[in-house]
């Protein structure tokens, strides 16, 4: 999955961010609130692992201001406040689930787990499909039918953020974000260098594409049979 992690310890921040990457997962850290909300707002994070406690902007009301923004993204929360009336401040605020400091690595990543498990778009094997084509993100395997596809981790991670919002148009930008990493100097015309390598990966012979160019906003994945 590709996480956000939006904390100001440093200390805490490295360590979570290693246990994440060794688990397999891509981290973004943001140090604090107003560049968590830059970053979330985006849309393009599978998970956002949020402290309550943030300077420039709490960790409560930047939950807050992301439902708002209809920014769907699983959030856990958290915080060194272990009081149920703090926990159901952040449930209430629109939090997925809370973990109290200190907390044992192990239980994080089963709580990160879990709501990846739960944030999965139409999958309940953790495969995603889109008409006749399938991709299996613990295997990192792709198959059109029966023919699987090689696919550059590059194009992988391409399509696996198509995949996982079928019908709905993307973004260069997002696409950018999600592929490349939140500020990378990726330009338009790599995105639909790589765009292009897809299409005829996965679309090439058939009769019915999936890949969709939608005119001066960006690409889709689509099965219209």
């Amino acid at each position: 999955m590709y996480v956000l992690l939006v904390e100001d310890d440093p200390r805490v921040a490295r360590v979570v961010t290693r246990a994440l990457t060794e688990a397999g997962h891509r981290v973004d850290h943001a140090a604090d609130g107003v560049e968590g909300l830059a970053r979330a707002e985006r849309g393009v994070y599978d998970l956002i692992v949020l402290d309550v406690l943030l300077p420039g902007l709490d960790g409560i009301e930047l939950c807050r201001m992301l439902r708002r923004l209809q920014v769907h993204t699983p959030i856990l929360m958290l915080t060194a406040r272990d009081a149920v009336s703090d926990r159901v401040r952040g449930l209430d605020a629109g939090a997925d689930d809370y973990l109290v400091k200190p907390f044992a690595l192990q239980e994080l990543l089963a709580r990160v787990r879990a709501l990846g498990r739960r944030g999965r778009e139409g999958a309940e094997d953790g495969v995603l499909r889109v008409g006749d084509l399938a991709l299996d993100p613990s295997r990192r395997e792709v198959c059109r039918g029966d023919q699987t596809i090689d696919l550059t981790p590059r194009e992988f991670d391409l399509l696996h953020y198509l995949m996982q919002h079928p019908a709905r148009v993307l973004t260069k930008d997002r696409i950018a974000d999600y592929v490349w990493g939140f500020g990378s100097d990726v330009t338009a015309n790599v995105v639909e260098t790589y765009v292009h390598y897809l299409r005829n990966k996965i679309d090439r012979g058939s009769a019915r594409p999936l890949l969709r160019t939608v005119r001066g906003a960006g690409y889709m994945l689509r099965d219209e049979s």
